[in-house]
């Protein structure tokens, strides 16, 4: 039989013995298995210049392992629920965006407190309730994806806008006839014509929206 010296070199499993009279019987281990997709989750939100940052209840070895195994920026072990909320205000009063991913009761206080609460749908009731959003197949690429989508729909917003500014900064002088002396003016028609077209234009570019996250 293994003994506890040996099981306890893997560092993300918690040991136990089992005693029957005092006397060694076995051990147990126990241990969350790592989602398949949270490297590539982790690896992709560096990529788009985000930090990640593991808040967890277990002892400082397995937090420390797992923190390491996803190549996270840094972890926090053995905390409190209302130390993980101190955590969260510590990194706003940096002047950091914070979003808090949590599944716990115990979760509930940082997910209220950060700028954006994600709970995974697996978890409890209360968690769902208090985050802003919920991740209903529970798994860590929604996360990269909801962001990834958020900033691709920020940019369509600002594009849409430019462009209706430009045309009403264009076209509504030239309808009251700013450059008449010049004999230059837009009629009535044409404007609409052009206010249409700006209207297709802006639809069409939302729609673009639409393809690049089928």
């Amino acid at each position: 039989m293994p003994t506890i010296s040996d099981i306890s070199n893997q560092d993300i499993e918690t040991v136990s013995a089992l005693l029957i009279d005092n006397e060694p019987a076995g051990v147990i281990t126990l241990a969350d298995s790592i989602r398949e997709t949270a490297p590539n989750a982790i690896t992709t939100l560096k990529q788009m210049g985000i930090k990640s940052f593991l808040l967890t209840g277990d002892n400082e070895r397995i937090a420390g392992a797992v923190a390491n195994k996803l190549g996270m920026d840094g972890y926090l072990a053995n905390v409190l629920p209302h130390e993980k909320q101190q955590k969260v205000i510590e990194f706003q009063d940096k002047g950091e965006v914070t979003a808090m991913t949590g599944d716990g009761v115990n979760d509930a206080p940082a997910l209220a407190q950060a700028d954006v609460g994600i709970s995974v749908g697996s978890g409890t009731d209360v968690a769902a309730e208090t985050a802003d959003i919920v991740l209903v197949n529970s798994d860590p690429k929604d996360v990269v994806e909801m962001i990834a989508f958020g900033r691709a729909t920020y940019r369509k917003m600002i594009q849409n806008l430019v462009w209706a500014v430009g045309y009403n900064i264009v076209a509504i002088p030239l309808a009251a006839g700013v450059l008449y002396p010049p004999h230059f003016t837009l009629s009535p028609a044409m404007g609409a014509v052009l206010m249409s077209l700006s209207t297709i234009v802006v639809a069409f570019n939302a729609q673009l929206l639409r393809t690049s996250f089928r």
